[in-house]
């Protein structure tokens, strides 16, 4: 939806559903959104992470249709929005899964666009924490966390980086030789980010960290996350459903609208904002 629309209330609640059910409302959406100007002002004097004009899509099919975007070391980003308005697409975009048909993307001023995933990783420092589950259940804990340095020089440089780990997730170092697949699912939510952390990446991209969650683990999830940020410095974009959530946790807000960015802003402010509220909060 376009900021200005949004505002004056022009928009109808597509709350729980796919962009498909918002097709009336697509003329308005694209009509305005963020400007660049403004969404430089949220990352600060020096994005960490920079998107110009992303077109990208699956094959032939075209998915966002000019995303910019720009976070700062140790700030935090999630992206919002109705099914299927490409929220998902912008992390798979970043990481290297999608056909990129024009943009840019660069990490501190290096173009990264074109690198494979494992250059990401190794070389800018961007990991992903995928929205399915990718846990290896019949592989113990510590074997998954070891996994994570598999671009690592040595297997032994892995496990050393592993150790490392463990000291920051206690609850994954008490079952380090457990298999994983009797974890629950806020642990193996845990053991996933912990594997993401073991090539110590800048970026954490997170697709939907809540998912499947009971609160109780949901409230832990968060508060890892909160102490990479925070304690560790790490800057992380995430996709979160639960949009409360996710702007109650992040930095910087986006709403995704049809592949395009139609609102930008603080965290905190978007959460205040009473179309928001309205469309995607339930108020």
């Amino acid at each position: 939806m376009a900021e200005k629309d949004l505002r004056e209330g022009k928009a109808t609640s597509f709350r729980g559903t796919s962009v498909t059910d918002v097709e009336g409302e697509e003329d308005r959406v694209t009509q305005e959104g963020p400007t660049r100007e403004r969404i430089a002002a949220l990352a600060g004097s020096d994005p960490i992470l920079r998107i110009d004009g992303l077109v990208a899509g699956y094959g032939k099919m075209q998915i966002l249709h000019g995303i910019d975007l720009q976070v700062g070391a140790a700030q935090s980003l999630c992206l919002i929005g109705p099914n299927g308005a490409g929220k998902s697409t912008v992390l798979h975009s970043i990481y290297g899964f999608t056909n990129l048909m024009s943009g840019t993307i660069t990490v501190k001023g290096q173009d990264v666009t074109r690198l494979g995933s494992n250059e990401k990783l190794k070389t800018a420092g961007i990991a992903y924490v995928l929205q399915q589950n990718s846990v290896f259940p019949d592989m113990t804990v510590e074997e998954n966390v070891w996994l994570g340095g598999y671009l690592m020089d040595t297997p032994r440089h892995a496990k050393e980086a592993a150790e490392a780990i463990f000291e920051k997730f206690p609850r994954l170092a008490e079952r380090r030789r457990a298999r994983a697949g009797v974890l629950s699912g806020g642990e193996r939510r845990l053991l996933e980010i912990a594997r993401a952390l073991v090539m110590d990446p800048r970026i954490l991209l997170i697709d939907e960290p809540s998912i499947g969650l009971e609160p109780r683990y949901m409230e832990m999830v968060f508060e890892v996350l909160d102490d990479l940020e925070h304690t560790h410095g790490k800057t992380i974009l995430m996709v979160e459903q639960n949009a409360k959530k996710g702007l109650e946790f992040a930095d910087i807000g986006y709403v995704l609208v049809s592949g395009e960015i139609a609102m930008a802003g603080k965290g905190n402010d978007l959460l205040k904002d009473p179309e928001v509220g309205r469309l995607f909060l339930g108020g």
